[in-house]
């Protein structure tokens, strides 16, 4: 989460939570950071919110279902009480490059709508905003 945060920082970013701890109908999800970014002095920022996953069980199928599952149900949480804030999910360079290649992958990130952030673990940069 460190490398994220950092990318993030990199970019201009500012992270208002770490963790970005959220109740929707007396239900608890706990994000892993938000941030925003302002785009003027008189406008008002972007919002994002991040999950972030390494992909680093033996499945990585089972860690995408996780994933998945984890940001659709955050993103519908978003939705009911700060509509503004971007969800995105992030993944490290190697994951995507190879597993969030495969066609079903592909085909599912498509479907459901999943904002991607590709990051470099050795630089601690963002190298992709999907």
């Amino acid at each position: 989460m460190r490398i994220v945060r950092k990318a993030l920082e990199k970019e201009g970013w500012k992270i208002t939570a770490d963790p970005y701890e959220v109740n929707v109908d007396d239900v608890d999800f706990e994000i892993d950071l938000a941030a925003e970014q302002l785009l003027g002095a008189e406008k008002e920022g972007q919002k994002i919110a991040v999950e972030i996953k390494s992909f680093i069980s033996p499945s990585n199928v089972s860690e995408f279902h996780t994933a998945l599952g984890q940001f659709l149900n955050y993103r519908d949480a978003l939705d009911k009480i700060e509509p503004e804030r971007q969800l995105y999910l992030a993944v490290r360079v190697p994951i995507y490059e190879s597993f969030f290649q495969r066609k079903f992958i592909t085909s599912a990130v498509t479907k459901y709508q999943l904002r991607l952030i590709i990051y470099d673990v050795q630089e601690e940069v963002i190298r992709q905003w999907l």
